[in-house]
């Protein structure tokens, strides 16, 4: 990753520029591509109550804190959702990738302010069942992005 290289050396270079000088080092560089799709409005969050929504056997009404101050409650239908695990938190005004649009909503007449995220909503992980779960120590209200350093390009060398 481009990340990752530039933790050794970090030449004045744009990400085009590092790709050419390494290319003429005898590295030849096939492609480079972003770690992860674009993606925007997603923080870690702390899930601190969750109950089973009453008009609906598989959801659950969860109360999740993203920094702020004050809980933002969640309906959420993934099965390991629980008390007290950290999990991306797509805010109202998030955009997933594919352009999908989070916004305010009710789900079987309960208020949902965001979505609780899995690693393939995010297009980070691929066979996943559930919210990605994150280690107990991560930053409540971080960006996920800068948290899981996803604002990286990779280096594909022949």
């Amino acid at each position: 990753s481009e990340q990752w290289l530039r933790g050794w050396v970090n030449p004045a270079l744009n990400t085009e520029q590092l790709s050419d000088l390494l290319t003429m080092a005898g590295l030849e560089v096939e492609e480079t591509v972003a770690a992860a799709p674009a993606f925007s409005g997603v923080v870690i969050a702390e899930v601190k109550e969750c109950v089973k929504h009453e008009n609906a056997d598989r959801l659950r009404v969860t109360k999740v804190d993203v920094g702020t101050g004050e809980l933002v409650q969640i309906v959420c239908g993934a099965p390991n959702v629980a008390v007290g695990v950290r999990v991306p938190c797509a805010l109202p005004g998030a955009i997933l990738p594919g352009e999908f649009n989070i916004k305010p909503t009710k789900m079987r007449g309960v208020e949902s302010n965001g979505m609780l995220c899995s690693g393939k909503e995010l297009g980070v992980q691929e066979d996943v069942d559930g919210l990605m779960l994150l280690p107990a120590g991560a930053p409540v209200g971080q960006s996920i992005r800068d948290y899981l350093g996803l604002d990286d390009e990779l280096f594909t060398l022949k």
